[in-house]
């Protein structure tokens, strides 16, 4: 499963591009979403790799994310107790482990798909570069988590 943040805005986008960004949820700066690792997705995501920057994601960080930043219809956090009624799952770690070997998607528990970050903190690298020009965009493999935690 893949941690997907954008990072660059729309000035200037392709309009391909921006239906592929708007496919994915990816509407606003240091926003994320999890995608499954299949074929579709990995060719939005090469589509749109100006813009975004994607790696691996573990249960631990995922349980993190969704602890921290996951939200409910209304703007309401999640919650152990909540994830114990409306699933099969006693407590957000369980759903973290779940959802990273693909059995439920956050949707089937009434979890919005898209998490709003914060912006890193000590920011980005460049938003002009890819990873392996010492930017920030592309993908990163393991080290989306150090991004991630700096954002959240």
């Amino acid at each position: 499963m893949f941690l997907v943040i954008r990072i660059r805005g729309t000035t200037g986008v392709i309009q391909k591009t921006a239906d592929t960004l708007d496919m994915l949820r990816l509407n606003r700066i240091s926003h994320a979403v999890l995608v499954e690792e299949n074929p579709s997705y990995e060719g939005m995501l090469q589509k749109a790799k100006d813009y975004i920057t994607w790696g691996e994601i573990d249960a631990e960080l995922l349980a993190k994310i969704i602890t921290k930043r996951g939200r409910l219809p209304g703007n309401k956090k999640v919650t152990d107790e909540y994830v114990a009624e409306n699933s099969d799952y006693n407590s957000i770690a369980e759903l973290a482990e779940a959802l990273i070997n693909s059995e439920v998607k956050l949707a089937d528990v009434g979890i919005k798909p898209v998490f709003r970050l914060h912006p890193p903190r000590k920011g980005y690298e460049d938003i002009r570069l890819s990873i392996n020009e010492g930017g920030s965009l592309g993908y990163r493999g393991e080290e989306i988590k150090d991004l991630a935690i700096r954002m959240l």
